[in-house]
């Protein structure tokens, strides 16, 4: 689930090496791997990608007509379920060859309007979101954040565009609760995640540059505090897989 605003990274040489230097160069990687993006998913996952969208939309709680905004989409394949409720959706990233896919899974128009039914789709940054202040009922972000530059202005730009009394709802890789599970998943990772990537999408380099972010990422309790310290209320979090992925959730405070 390599997915985000503006990332730091770059394709040419060592592309674990260089992502801390080239923002634009992650967005190619992207480009790149978006032909079997939710293939791959769904192989590294053990099909657990689809259950955990699922939980996305229980946590966030759409209700029909409201505005949701779901911030680095990718395929729109978070997106969809979302508008299965009745809401409607934005699904927006920053990846062209992620948007086009997109495109194709909510079933273009003919006018190039990039909407199908409840679902527009918009090239944005999470950084920089090309929405007005106050403009959602609820936002959430898949497998996004951990990618971002600067997960703390993400979360602050999300608070932006979510009206007072709106929700937030963060699904991302997190610590397993169980020591033998989490020394078991780090050996998945940096050994057996590159090498299972490698052979579905024939690019390993990108999901090796996953399994670092991985495993580099904070734990639930500490990605907590950093939403509450971007001035979310009512933050909390629920272990999916084990702790594997966690759901995290919060509020905007004050009044509609």
């Amino acid at each position: 689930m390599l997915r985000g605003g503006r990332h730091n990274g770059a394709m040419a040489g060592s592309l674990i090496a260089d992502l801390d230097r080239d923002p634009a160069a992650v967005a190619d990687m992207f480009d790149a791997v978006a032909p079997r993006y939710d293939i791959v998913n769904d192989c590294l996952s053990l099909g657990q990608a689809r259950t955990w969208r699922a939980a996305v939309v229980r946590a966030l709680a759409p209700r029909p007509g409201e505005l949701l905004l779901d911030a680095a989409a990718g395929t729109a394949t978070s997106s969809l379920p979302l508008a299965a409720t009745g809401a409607r959706v934005i699904a927006c990233d920053f990846s062209q060859g992620m948007l086009a896919h997109a495109r194709i899974r909510v079933g273009r128009i003919a006018d190039g309007s990039d909407q199908s039914g409840s679902v527009q789709l918009i090239a944005g940054d999470t950084l920089a979101l090309p929405f007005a202040d106050h403009a959602f009922d609820a936002v959430t972000i898949s497998f996004g954040l951990r990618n971002t530059v600067n997960p703390a202005a993400a979360l602050t730009e999300l608070r932006r565009v979510t009206r007072p009394g709106g929700r937030l709802v963060v699904c991302e890789f997190a610590t397993p609760v169980r020591p033998l599970l989490r020394t078991v998943y780090r050996e998945y990772l940096m050994g057996v995640l590159p090498a299972v990537a490698g052979a579905v999408s024939g690019r390993s380099q990108p999901y090796g540059y996953l399994a670092r972010s991985i495993r580099e990422w904070p734990s639930q309790s500490e990605l907590a505090d950093k939403i509450r310290a971007t001035g979310w209320d009512a933050v909390a979090w629920r272990n999916l897989s084990g702790g594997i992925v966690a759901l995290h959730r919060a509020c905007r405070g004050g009044v509609r």
